[in-house]
């Protein structure tokens, strides 16, 4: 993955407003049309003037059926991409389809009106838009998707939202993960989104784009079915002591790429976390996660011959 300075310092200064592109969302919403039939739609992260998760759903309100779509924004009157967040006021809108025949929404026909507080989506106003609603689609700030996730899982929310690979890792949203409460999504391709953004892009990949931050590791994170769920993954490789070593603490052997799963071994086996992006609940159970201590805090499992490896997924095959 390329290297990416401004993404953690965005993340630490609490600065992570990475604007989705339409392109993106297109690609990733066009696997799960039939499941918004007669659905409310809340982009609670969104100000409906820039956000292109308005401009997706709001041009595809018909096609895809929906019955509403919500949108809520943090204090943010300025329809300035970048504002500051330094409004007295936040926005919401509640958009009902085209209403004049002409299958486009019109601009001077949306009703943008000010919220009460700030639209953080914590507040009592946009959770009582939230309970209202059926499916969350966003793309939420980086630095609070723990406390994201847990408030659409409180709610019981139907949900495809956009999140960093490292939050897998994370003590509140790995164990949905495991219990197949969440998923990943079809995802970005390689791996990796361009987002509009203020930051300038250090990254050393060369396919940036200008007025853009290529953010490696991104995935959508959902709780809606999609076909490449039940995609099996083929296994060539056979298993053999000297390719795959066992841990020097924990009784599993090392694979260290996720196309090298030896298709004869039905013992636990630690994978890279990208193995989700792979993951079928019916050919793979997952046992845990194996977490570097530097990271996060916890012992860490997976040593070979006195040497840490990097985060590791423990993982059985279901059909041996």
């Amino acid at each position: 993955m390329a290297k990416n300075l401004n993404l953690h310092s965005a993340r630490n200064a609490k600065k992570d407003e990475f604007y989705t592109q339409l392109s993106d969302i297109e690609n990733e919403l066009k696997h799960y049309r039939l499941y918004f039939k007669d659905k409310v739609v809340y982009c609670n992260c969104d100000d409906p003037r820039v956000s292109n998760f308005f401009k997706f759903f709001s041009k595809q309100f018909e096609f895809y059926g929906l019955k509403k779509l919500i949108t809520t924004c943090y204090q943010n009157q300025q329809p300035d991409l970048f504002s500051k967040h330094d409004s007295e006021k936040a926005v919401y809108l509640e958009y009902h389809g085209d209403q004049d025949g002409n299958s486009r929404p019109d601009p001077h026909k949306i009703d943008v009106k000010p919220l009460e507080g700030d639209g953080d989506f914590r507040s009592a106003e946009c959770i009582e838009l939230l309970k209202q609603s059926d499916i969350v689609v966003t793309n939420p700030p980086f630095s609070k998707f723990r406390e994201y996730v847990a408030q659409l899982m409180k709610y019981d929310k139907k949900f495809l939202i956009i999140g960093h690979q490292n939050s897998i890792t994370y003590k509140e949203i790995f164990p949905l993960i495991k219990e197949n409460k969440i998923w990943l999504g079809m995802g970005f391709k390689g791996g990796a989104g361009h987002f509009i953004s203020r930051y300038e892009d250090t990254a050393t990949a060369t396919d940036r784009k200008e007025g853009m931050i290529r953010v490696s590791g991104v995935h959508w994170f959902t709780n809606l079915p999609h076909k490449k769920r039940n995609e099996e993954l083929i296994l060539y490789r056979k298993y053999s002591p000297e390719e795959y070593p066992h841990y020097d603490n924990y009784d599993a052997i090392e694979v260290s790429k996720t196309k090298d799963i030896p298709k004869n071994w039905g013992g636990a086996m630690g994978v890279p976390i990208s193995f989700l992006d792979k993951y079928n609940p019916e050919q793979f159970e997952i046992l845990g996660i194996a977490n570097s201590a530097r990271w996060i805090g916890y012992e860490c499992l997976t040593i070979i011959e006195g040497r840490k490896i990097y985060n590791r997924i423990i993982i059985r095959n279901r059909q041996i």
